[in-house]
């Protein structure tokens, strides 16, 4: 798969049990060729044209199984490939064009390319079927999430933080349910090029030697999407290079300074989602943390300092899971779950309607 900051194509080599527990026997992280890469964040920004949709989707794909190859090429072939894809445009939105529904999702990377070049079934456009029973196709790792979790008998909130934001609150006395809470690494990143003209903030070094500007950050927070209540989505669409523009005109002099506020953001926007929507009703014992964020040690810091001090934090190292992978793992699962025919959405977590199995198979 390729998260929100495209950083890479991540792939990974799992087993995956009856008890849907899953194992990384091996990962990488395969650089996607530069111009295909700037390539993706044209699709991002708007300035591409349906030719361009077109063949990306196929490059992709190709991309994507030569990234499947190393692994092959490693350790022989798997039974499936289980493909998110990129997503380039995530509308959960439901508007309607002549009483008819716009409300849709598109992830690229064509999955008949990685069938074909690998010779494994593939397994891909996880979101769809989600949107169709009604859902907003997002967050889908609260499935797996649900059944790693569930076990500790403790209530915890599972907190990814890749290019968006998003969490799954497991608990004793509710059903799981989990959203997004919003910025994640993609206003980081994005500032970290525009200001040092590098891809990010290694280990939290500029942001650490920053100063939080506390009334930018609280300009910041008061965007509507931090008040909207879950179920709830989002992504690139929301939080784009002119919507980053425009909140940069506010923002502090001194680069370290925005690089430190802009860390400072995720970090509170995803305490600020637990005190509105998770706190008032369930007594949250720990946070676990994934995804990009859990190197960055300067958004720990932050987010301890934000959390109640009760509250333990934690990665997902600690539970024997990659906090680089652990999506890789989720999509494994899920593509199992496919591949057995057994419902894999959460419509507590989605808002969909009922139960469906998502994933479509090319051979």
């Amino acid at each position: 798969m390729s998260g929100t900051s495209c950083d890479s194509i991540d792939a990974g080599l799992c087993e995956v049990r009856p008890d849907l527990s899953v194992k990384l026997i091996s990962g990488i992280n395969y650089k996607y060729p530069e111009h295909i890469r700037a390539k993706i964040f044209n699709l991002f920004a708007g300035n591409a044209s349906v030719r361009d949709v077109c063949q990306m989707n196929f490059a992709l794909g190709q991309c994507f199984a030569d990234a499947c190859k190393v692994l092959i090429s490693e350790h022989g072939k798997p039974d499936f490939i289980a493909s998110h894809g990129q997503t380039i445009y995530h509308s959960p939105q439901d508007e309607k064009l002549d009483k008819v529904s716009l409300k849709s999702t598109l992830q690229i990377g064509e999955s008949s390319v990685i069938a074909a070049q690998t010779g494994c079934m593939t397994i891909s456009n996880f979101r769809e079927a989600d949107i169709a029973a009604g859902g907003e196709g997002a967050p889908l790792v609260c499935f797996a999430d649900e059944k790693w979790f569930k076990p500790l008998k403790k209530n915890v909130l599972v907190q990814n933080i890749g290019g968006i934001s998003n969490v799954t609150v497991v608990s004793q006395e509710f059903p799981t349910f989990g959203f997004d809470t919003g910025l994640g690494n993609i206003m980081i990143d994005y500032c970290t090029n525009k200001f040092f003209s590098i891809p990010y903030d290694k280990d939290g070094e500029i942001a650490n030697s920053g100063k939080v500007s506390e009334s930018w950050l609280e300009c910041l927070m008061q965007d509507d999407y931090y008040f909207k209540v879950p179920p709830k989505t989002t992504g690139r669409e929301y939080f784009s290079p002119l919507y980053i523009e425009n909140a940069l005109r506010f923002g502090p002099k001194k680069p370290e300074d925005i690089i430190a506020t802009v860390t400072a953001l995720t970090a509170k926007s995803i305490t600020k989602a637990y005190e509105s929507f998770i706190y008032p009703d369930i007594d949250i014992k720990e946070v676990i943390i994934g995804g990009g964020g859990a190197y960055n040690p300067t958004l720990m810091k932050y987010l301890r300092h934000y959390l109640p001090k009760h509250i333990d934090l934690k990665t997902h190292e600690a539970y024997g899971i990659s906090n680089n992978f652990k999506e890789v793992m989720a999509f494994a699962l899920l593509g199992y779950c496919t591949f057995y025919n057994i419902p894999n959405n959460l419509p507590s977590c989605t808002g969909a309607s009922r139960r469906v199995v998502l994933g479509k198979v090319s051979n």
